[in-house]
């Protein structure tokens, strides 16, 4: 199982098959904390093998710096994950998946990653910033 894409942006969508990114990021900027992020995404496209045959479970979770969930109640993020049985001559097949958020909170600035395992065992990580920005005078 490889992650072909894995990254944050606006806004994802599946289109018959293709990954539709809008708005890919690796920053935040907040004048004061906490500040709340009202909507992102995170797009994924994996490619699967027949060695990847069989029921999986991935997880996602935002982690700050030092590995801590940023919502510790409801992350990680738990999905579980068929592998269906390949057609015959068959090399390997994609899917797109896709995780909507809204009022992501941080308290402070800093780095984070989006980490995404792969039953039980990180599989690909999303590094991130979240950056103080000063006030400009006059404003």
């Amino acid at each position: 199982m490889d992650f072909l894409v894995a990254t944050l942006c606006d806004f994802a969508a599946d289109y018959q098959g293709k990954l539709c990114i809008q708005g890919g990021f690796d920053s935040l900027v907040a004048r004061q904390f906490p500040v709340v992020h009202p909507t992102c995404a995170v797009a994924l496209r994996v490619c699967l093998t027949p060695e990847d045959e069989g029921e999986h479970e991935l997880s996602l979770t935002i982690v700050d710096a030092d590995g801590n969930a940023l919502d510790k109640e409801r992350m990680p993020i738990k999905i579980n994950f068929p592998v269906p049985t390949f057609p015959e001559g068959a090399a390997f097949f994609t899917r797109n998946l896709i995780m909507n958020f809204q009022g992501l909170r941080f308290e402070k600035p800093g780095n984070y990653s989006v980490d995404i395992s792969v039953d039980g065992e990180l599989a690909s990580r999303v590094p991130f910033r979240v950056v103080q920005v000063q006030d400009q005078a006059g404003e």
